[in-house]
């Protein structure tokens, strides 16, 4: 899975900013930076992994001569207790590198945990879980990296890359239909128009305007069921709104396509990583 490298290193960047600033102002009056050590980054609970790169990247900024040896790829579930990366140079680095390396691992790795607990309960149905915009500013290109890495897909980038008229667009361009017709004649024949409806009365227009996907919003199971019927293979259906691990399933089995859930990244918890020096 790719990764945006400059975006990264401006991120790191920044994060360096951030911690550092000026100096570390304990470790350069401690530790003197030709002292050697090792140093091991292990796993205190189990959990999908993600962000191991970025972590190396990271060290990189720091040191070019810290020597890394990574035990595992982004993607994998690791146990309580199993390291991660084993690291060896200059202590002082490594100290100074150390809570941003987490920082990225743990929020990553979590992203990816909660992703994966999220696509479990889809296994072996046609139906695929989706991120939205719901993202740390700044972070969107490592959180849904994230997404993937946890078996997910990715829902828009950004406003960009994808026609979506929600709400407020149709309230402003007074109605699907005019939004849709307005939009058709601006855009390229290859981009996909997306509607998002919370009743049958803009569900029926959606379909009128023959919209390539159609985002049900905030219906409860028998709606979306009855709208699975009504629409009738005509567009992609997408599912959002009250999107919960217990929900899934049933969702998915009513029929739909996608499902988009904003809780796999801006409600997923850190995990639990730490950083151990050997002298």
């Amino acid at each position: 899975m790719e990764l945006n490298i400059k975006m990264i290193e401006k991120l790191i960047d920044i994060a360096i900013i951030e911690d550092i600033g000026s100096g570390d102002i304990t470790t350069d009056n401690l530790i003197s930076s030709e002292i050697l050590g090792k140093a091991k980054i292990v796993a205190k609970e189990d959990f999908i992994v993600a962000g191991l790169d970025v972590a190396s990247m990271v060290l990189e900024k720091f040191d070019k001569n810290i020597q890394k040896e990574i035990c595992f790829k982004d993607g994998d579930e690791v146990k309580s207790t199993d390291v991660l990366m084993s690291l060896q140079g200059s202590v002082s680095s490594l100290l100074k590198a150390e809570r941003i390396v987490l920082n990225f691992l743990q929020r990553l790795s979590g992203i990816a945990t909660k992703t994966r607990e999220y696509t479990l309960e889809l296994k072996g149905l046609k139906t695929r879980l989706l991120d939205t915009r719901k993202t740390i500013p700044g972070f969107r290109v490592l959180e849904k990296y994230a997404v993937r890495v946890g078996g997910g897909y990715n829902h828009r980038m950004g406003l960009y890359d994808g026609v979506l008229i929600k709400d407020n667009h149709i309230a402003m361009a007074g109605g699907i239909k005019k939004a849709v017709a307005s939009i058709r004649k601006k855009i390229s024949h290859l981009i996909k128009i997306e509607v998002e409806v919370s009743n049958f009365d803009e569900l029926k227009e959606a379909i009128e305007s023959k919209v390539d996907v159609i985002m049900l919003d905030n219906m409860n199971l028998s709606e979306i069921k009855k709208a699975v019927k009504f629409i009738d293979k005509r567009a992609l259906i997408e599912v959002s709104g009250d999107i919960r691990k217990e929900n899934l399933k049933p969702i998915a089995m009513a029929g739909v396509d996608i499902i988009s859930s904003g809780a796999i990244t801006h409600q997923a918890t850190a995990v639990d990583i730490s950083m151990r020096l050997n002298f």
